[in-house]
């Protein structure tokens, strides 16, 4: 089954037991004439609307690519995780003033064995259903679903604070209900934030996740010819797809041809594993033992001692113009990237006095 299948399937049981919880509900409600049983039973129908927004967002996130959309609509799936991490966080909002409400202004519990069954089963089944969508959504990689699950999650937790604050109110005659209820709220505004920040960090272009880029890095330096991976940079359309570049080093005695069937190969091997359309650059590397070899190890040793670099590569020696270009990557303390190249210029003047040095400052996109 699909991933996305698996989503809507997850999402449909999550709107089932949400309807049955609250037609329940409503049957206990209407016999036992509780108007506070039948409102929650229309909480509980509130509640499958985390589910229909995760299935919507599924639905459209796999509309096909178009003119003006070229690479998908799977960002799609992360406004549905924003929307329904916004009502995890209105619900602990609102918890955390009625709360405050109840610090104030206590108030004497009166349940009965009817509301005291409905509450009961309420709890279980949200526990349930909260555990198997979160469980769910960490498995798929699905923001939607596990806020989904969560907002299930809270509810149950709510609840439960409620029967515990209620019973403690009854054995011991002390309210803890709006103290139990203002720290669970606290807890669910953070948690509701924290839901926010994953697919908005997303939108905004987050950093790739290090195992994936380790694995890349593994499964490219593994093949044939391949001296090195550099500059790695993804964006991601979707948890199905994302768009990436990056350079390898290859001998300088590759043929076109060669180097054309290799970059292929690694295309193929990044879209059919990890769903990434990649572009791979080339850097040329000197091999043998002569004299671009030599000003090479040279250039490159010379660099690779001195503080706050992190990597060195695309090394490139022009013998007609008798010019020399390289790329370093610096540490995050080096913010003046002018005069870091001036810096590492003057070193390298003193070991090759007769050859102009052109130093790239790349930035890491990816580790």
């Amino acid at each position: 089954m699909s991933r996305s299948k698996q989503i809507i399937r997850t999402s449909v049981i999550g709107i089932v037991a949400n309807v049955l919880l609250a037609s329940f509900k409503a049957v206990v409600g209407l016999l036992a004439n509780s108007v506070a049983v039948i409102l929650d039973a229309v909480n509980n129908l509130s509640d499958a609307l985390s589910s229909i927004i995760t299935i919507i967002g599924t639905k459209l996130s796999e509309r096909p690519a178009d003119n003006k959309h070229p690479f998908g609509y799977g960002r799609v799936e992360y406004f549905s995780a924003i929307i329904i991490a916004a009502i995890v966080l209105t619900t602990g909002i609102t918890s955390l003033v009625e709360s405050i409400k109840k610090i104030f202004h206590p108030t004497e519990p009166d349940y009965t064995s009817v509301t005291l069954i409905v509450i009961i089963a309420a709890i279980v089944t949200k526990l349930i259903l909260g555990w198997y969508v979160r469980k769910k959504g960490k498995e798929l990689s699905s923001d939607a679903l596990i806020a989904s699950g969560s907002d299930a999650l809270f509810d149950a937790v709510i609840t439960l604070a409620t029967l515990v604050s209620a019973g403690v109110m009854l054995i011991w005659n002390v309210s803890l209900d709006g103290y139990l209820g203002a720290l669970i709220s606290l807890v669910i505004i953070k948690a509701g934030i924290e839901m926010l920040s994953s697919p908005i960090n997303q939108l905004l272009g987050a950093k790739a996740q290090p195992d994936l880029i380790h694995n890349i890095k593994s499964d490219i330096t593994a093949i044939d010819n391949v001296q090195g991976v550099f500059d790695i940079i993804l964006h991601g359309y979707g948890p199905n797809l994302s768009i990436g570049s990056l350079h390898i080093g290859v001998p300088e005695t590759m043929t076109a041809h060669q180097i054309h069937g290799l970059t292929r190969r690694i295309s193929e091997l990044m879209l059919s594993k990890y769903n990434i359309i990649m572009t791979v650059g080339v850097y040329s590397v000197a091999q043998g033992d002569n004299k671009d070899f030599e000003l090479q190890r040279t250039v490159i040793q010379a660099l690779t001692k001195q503080e706050h670099i992190l990597q060195v590569h695309a090394f490139y020696y022009d013998r007609e113009r008798n010019t020399l270009s390289v790329d370093v990557v610096p540490d995050r303390s080096v913010t003046d990237d002018e005069a870091f190249i001036c810096l590492l210029q003057n070193q390298l003047k003193e070991l090759i006095p007769n050859i102009p040095v052109s130093i790239v400052i790349d930035h890491n996109y990816s580790e």
